[in-house]
């Protein structure tokens, strides 16, 4: 937990699109998969930042429903990547109290992929310190169509169906909606992450690439969010 010094107002809930790799590793004179390599890398600092903080919800966007679209080769090497994170990770989060878990679909993930974020799921379920969503073969639009689909295939009634009942057929069904979304690399778009669940939150947008952000960035981001007045649609408490 951040000192008492700081006042700061720490979310719940905190989302992450990891943005900028691939024009951090141009920068250095590297190949766009050495970038992601060390945007993967970096999920562990930044977890346990997110401890420190007091964070209990950390959703990670790691590669959406459209990435599929990108070169295979670097396609095929987020798919490693994310491989060896969860190989090189998934003990030494679990003895640190993290929960696991997984948003998106697994069908068009190779099947190897699909038994590791299983087994990571699994070990780490009873964890309660912090709950880690990794958003992987993920779309907003996907998941409320998922969702939809979901409950027309339920019988319900047009007049039973509730923002409630969307909510508890997404994805994230049980898991609080983000209090702030961080985009990294100070591009300002949405980009299809949580946008039901996103709908009240406050969104920060650093220019620093995702390999760089460490506590320091997430502290400022923190800070940020403490001076914003969230009203969900309401007046001003001050």
């Amino acid at each position: 937990m951040e000192s008492a010094e700081e006042a700061l107002k720490i979310p719940t809930h905190v989302g992450l699109i990891m943005d900028g790799n691939g024009r951090w590793a141009n920068a250095q004179g590297l190949p766009r998969l050495a970038g992601h390599r060390a945007g993967i890398g970096n999920l562990r600092s930044v977890i346990t930042a997110g401890i420190k903080f007091g964070v209990k919800y950390l959703t990670f966007y790691a590669f959406s429903t459209e990435n599929w679209n990108r070169p295979q080769d670097e396609v095929f090497g987020i798919m490693d990547l994310l491989a060896e994170f969860i190989d090189r990770e998934t003990e030494p989060l679990h003895k640190e109290g993290v929960r696991i878990l997984h948003i998106g679909h697994l069908d068009r993930l190779r099947p190897s992929l699909v038994e590791k974020i299983k087994y990571a799921i699994a070990l780490t379920k009873n964890n309660r310190k912090i709950t880690v969503l990794l958003a992987f073969n993920y779309g907003g639009r996907d998941e409320i169509a998922s969702a939809v689909r979901k409950i027309v295939a339920a019988g319900t009634k047009p007049n039973d169906v509730t923002e409630a009942l969307i909510s508890r057929n997404l994805f994230t069904a049980g898991i609080p909606d983000p209090d702030l979304i961080i985009r990294t690399s100070g591009e300002m778009r949405t980009s299809n992450f949580l946008m039901w669940q996103s709908a009240y939150a406050e969104w920060v947008f650093p220019a620093t690439y995702w390999p760089d952000f460490n506590e320091d960035v997430f502290r400022d981001m923190l800070r940020e969010y403490s001076r914003r007045n969230r009203r969900f649609g309401g007046l001003s408490s001050k």
